[in-house]
């Protein structure tokens, strides 16, 4: 087990909230926001570079978020934490929840966590996002129709040598109905190179999207943009002009207001 540095635990606040508009319809999730480690963790061994790579965080999409967030009136909840930490995109039983190899990169931070030190992080890093997340629905559903989630990510643009043509792609289980329209108007931009749960597949049980969305009948998307196209201010904006009436459609569409469950494909029988 990892033993603190500090006699007493940290004041890291694991999440970040923009508010906005809680009956606006829309509510705008980054998992993977920022590369930070609390003091007692110090650098989990790592030198700084790792933590600049695609290992440490998403990169370019805590701007991307912010931006939207600004136009949109939308409300935000994000993480502070390095995904190398303890990620808040994997569920409590997911064995990569703390990651000890990432990309080629060895963890040597995680590489003796055991069940305690584990559960320490999930209670103190990943369990409080989730709560904020349900909290945040809660008071929106109660205030208007239910909203749209979109998470937002990004991924690297060349994974393992091998280069990912696509610009951006929609993650997606088993509810269609944010999925097309988002995937059919940023098609129809006519520039873009657009995957459908590539380069991985949205299915993924007890991650973000299925507590949150799936599991409540809430319409959702998660989105990736490659990260290379959002490294930079010019990137995050021209990105926000493409996303940004895309979102608005979205939940301008009454369909996508309403509670309907669809069974995730990680539920069904083999």
């Amino acid at each position: 087990m990892i033993t603190s540095q500090n006699s007493q635990p940290s004041d890291f606040v694991p999440t970040e909230t923009i508010k906005g508009d809680l009956s606006g319809g829309l509510l705008l999730l980054c998992d993977h926001a920022r590369n930070a480690v609390p003091a007692e963790y110090g650098d989990l061994g790592l030198p700084p570079e790792q933590f600049e790579r695609h290992i440490g965080y998403d990169i370019g999409v805590r701007p991307l978020t912010m931006e939207l967030a600004r136009r949109l009136n939308a409300p935000v909840l994000m993480t502070t934490y390095s995904r190398l930490l303890i990620d808040p995109n994997r569920g409590e039983d997911d064995p990569t929840i703390v990651m000890r190899l990432s990309d080629g990169a060895v963890v040597p931070g995680n590489s003796e966590v055991d069940h305690e030190e584990r559960q320490r992080r999930i209670e103190r890093f990943h369990r409080p996002y989730h709560t904020l997340i349900d909290e945040t629905l809660d008071q929106m559903i109660g205030k208007a129709p239910a909203p749209v989630i979109v998470s937002i990510h990004s991924y690297t643009p060349v994974w393992r040598g091998v280069p990912r043509p696509w610009h951006a792609a929609i993650l997606w289980d088993s509810d269609e109905r944010a999925v097309r329209p988002f995937i059919e108007q940023l098609e129809a931009q006519g520039d873009l190179v657009v995957g459908d749960n590539e380069p991985y597949d949205g299915c993924l049980k007890n991650d973000t999207m299925y507590r949150h969305a799936t599991r409540r009948g809430i319409a959702h998307a998660l989105l990736e943009v490659r990260q290379d196209l959002i490294a930079d201010e010019k990137g995050v904006l021209e990105w926000a002009d493409r996303l940004q009436p895309i979102l608005e459609d979205l939940v301008s569409r009454p369909d996508l207001r309403q509670i309907k469950h669809h069974m995730s494909r990680s539920d069904k029988p083999a």
